[in-house]
């Protein structure tokens, strides 16, 4: 018959870990040996959720690296990880005990060569002209003679100091600059609050409103002058209300902000010179215009003049002309006295014979019927008075009879709304004196709420789960040099504190004189 035997095996030698003392030995193994790193790899799924922070893979043909930036570094970094780019990562590796995982911190990302800026440089054009930033319909054309010339670029370049000497050369102008980083990771957040603070100048203000924007830039190699592909920039440009000239590199450098401004610039001065025209060609012009002018005012008045004369000969004489006018003059004057008088005799005739049948005795008669005819309207205007008075009053009569009740009934409203407010108040008058009592018992019950918290993240509490705090000298002791020096230690528990005369971290002379070594602590 064969026995088995359910009793346990001993334990072996080898100790046994929980499960966050070996994550954390792992962690410290991996951290000690990759503190700082530069890996290269395509950048794979990329999320950047609410919290600012960004997760992302790096990868080759045979395996995956999970890696993170958290927000204050994405901030720093001059180019950020797109999906499908080649890039090169610095930073150091960590794991994560949560999931079982090791990851990479990433504190700056460089895309590995100019081939992946390219590509990533040609992907973003494409995503910007399939948006229509670029098309030949949204662009302005330049004023001719602009007042006021607004350039965002680096004061303490060459750049600035061309255009203005370019400027002064043509035609002088009011120019206001715009202090920007024109390279870097500043360069391009604050090229884009330039192009957005000059169109934000209201007109009339303080401040002139630009008439044309000039953003400009020497030249430099494609990393240099990556914070004008930012899609930040090439927005900002698009949608300028004011012209903008691009003037970014030389003239074999292309830059997306090309695309979208209105017109590009080899160079900033021929930014300057696209700009304005040059202001002794126009006063040549202005002159050449104003010969021309008088020429063509004298050959005018000349022409008119012999047109005058060959008219002039055409007409009749003058005397031809008012020869028959002159003789029905005179034909009218003639007859004019005789009809005067005959006119005058007529109206004398008319007159004696209206005032013969003017006489004391009708001026009389005409008076009393007059007055007979105002004594008859007199008559009928006090008898309407009358009847119009006797109306009025009956209609007096009838609201004066509605009148009492509808007061009757007002009043009555009154005092019941009276009523109601009065019980509101009482309502309002009870619940304000329970109001400071209501608030007292919460505020004591907080401040209870408070209290218990303090007590519970105090020391005392931290004693009591079998804790102590070590003073030396008075002062409390963190280190085993500081426990060393001290003349005296007291050690202080969750019920009191003991004094110590000797030091610490010595050995305990045994009997025979042997000693006896300080107990071997864990390794985690």
């Amino acid at each position: 018959m064969e026995l088995f035997d359910d009793t346990p095996a001993p334990p072996g030698n080898s100790p046994e870990y929980t499960v966050s003392e070996l994550s954390g030995a792992v962690k410290r193994v991996i951290e000690g040996e990759f503190g700082l790193v530069r890996v290269r790899g395509e950048v794979g799924r990329v999320s950047r959720p609410a919290s600012g922070h960004l997760y992302f893979d790096l990868k080759d043909d045979r395996s995956v690296i999970a890696a993170i930036s958290w927000k204050g570094q994405v901030a720093k970094m001059q180019v950020r990880p797109e999906e499908g780019m080649e890039v090169i990562a610095t930073g150091r590796m960590t794991t994560f005990p949560g999931q079982s995982k090791y990851q990479l911190i990433v504190e700056d990302v460089a895309p590995a060569g100019a081939g992946a800026l390219m590509a990533m440089l040609e992907k973003r054009r494409a995503a910007l002209q399939a948006e229509g930033l670029f098309d030949a319909a949204r662009k302005q054309a330049l004023p001719y003679l602009p007042r006021v010339i607004g350039v965002v670029t680096s004061p303490s370049g060459a750049v600035i100091r061309d255009i203005l000497h370019r400027l002064r050369d043509r035609f002088p102008c009011q120019v206001l600059i715009w202090p920007v980083a024109v390279q870097g990771k500043d360069c391009a957040p604050q090229v884009a609050a330039a192009i957005r603070g000059f169109n934000a100048i209201e007109p009339g203000g303080p401040v002139p409103r630009p008439d044309v924007l000039i953003v400009a830039r020497g030249g430099g190699s494609l990393e240099d002058l990556w914070g004008f592909n930012e899609e930040i920039v090439v927005r900002a440009a698009a949608e300028s209300r004011i012209p903008l000239i691009s003037a970014v590199g030389h003239e074999t450098d292309t830059t997306l902000i090309d695309h979208a401004s209105d017109r590009r610039a080899p160079t900033p001065t021929a930014a300057a010179e696209m700009a304005v025209p040059v202001r002794l060609e126009l006063l040549a012009a202005v002159d050449g215009l104003g010969a021309r002018l008088s020429r063509a005012l004298a050959q005018g008045v000349a022409l008119r003049g012999q047109r005058l004369r060959d008219l002039a000969r055409a007409l009749p004489r003058l005397e031809s002309l008012l020869a028959t006018p002159a003789q029905r003059l005179d034909t009218a004057t003639g007859r004019l006295s005789g009809g005067l008088s005959l006119a005058v005799s007529r109206k004398r005739g008319s007159y004696e014979r209206q005032a013969g049948r003017l006489s004391p005795s009708s001026l009389a008669g005409l008076v009393l019927r007059r007055r007979e005819a105002l004594a008859r309207r007199g008559e009928a205007l006090e008898a309407r008075i009358a009847r119009k008075r006797d109306l009025w009053h009956g209609s007096f009569d009838k609201w004066a009879s509605r009148l009492a009740p509808s007061l009757a009934r007002l009043v009555m409203q009154a005092g019941v709304k009276i009523a109601e407010q009065r019980h509101g108040l009482k309502g309002l008058s009870a619940r304000l004196d329970k109001a400071p009592a209501q608030r007292l018992s919460d505020l004591s019950r907080r401040l209870e709420a408070l209290d218990r918290t303090r007590q519970t993240l105090g020391y005392a509490q931290t004693l009591r789960r079998g804790y102590a705090v070590v003073r030396g000298d008075g002062a409390v002791v963190t280190s085993k040099a500081a426990a060393e020096k001290a003349s005296a230690l007291e050690v202080e528990f969750h019920d009191g504190r003991l004094a110590l005369g000797g030091q610490p971290g010595r050995a305990t002379p045994r009997k025979g004189g042997a000693t006896k070594p300080p107990a071997q602590g864990s390794l985690f």
